[in-house]
């Protein structure tokens, strides 16, 4: 089991920034995959970016350019540094963990409660 926390969400204006945290315990956060997600009043869940045990990552082209995903494997966190956020990315945002095998087909195993985020125009 992995139990995750995410914050840093708040009210932000068009064009500003937030750096969004994910907090794991629970197993060695080494072993795991992680990614964030976000879901928008009544949109589905979206993919937005993810970070390999190496430090690979990927990102929707939505965010790509704006977002950066990293993570410190010795303090068990993830980080979202959002830039030029835009009123689109309003969103509830939600971390997630996934281990190598299932990683590899597209699986998220745990998942965070989420934080808001809202961009104001």
């Amino acid at each position: 089991q992995v139990q995750l926390v995410e914050s840093g969400g708040g009210l932000v204006q068009a064009g500003d920034s937030l750096r969004l945290s994910c907090a794991a315990s629970g197993r060695t956060f080494s072993n795991y995959a992680m990614g964030w997600f976000r879901q928008a009043p009544g949109k589905e869940r979206e993919f937005v970016a993810a970070i390999t045990w190496t430090g690979g990552s990927t990102y929707a082209d939505s965010v790509k350019g704006r977002f950066t995903i990293s993570r410190d494997n010795a303090k068990n966190t993830m980080h979202l540094q959002m830039n030029s956020l835009k009123p689109e990315d309003t969103a509830v945002y939600d971390c997630a963990a996934a281990y190598y095998s299932d990683y590899v087909v597209g699986r998220y195993n745990y998942w965070g409660q989420g934080t808001q985020v809202t961009v104001s125009s």
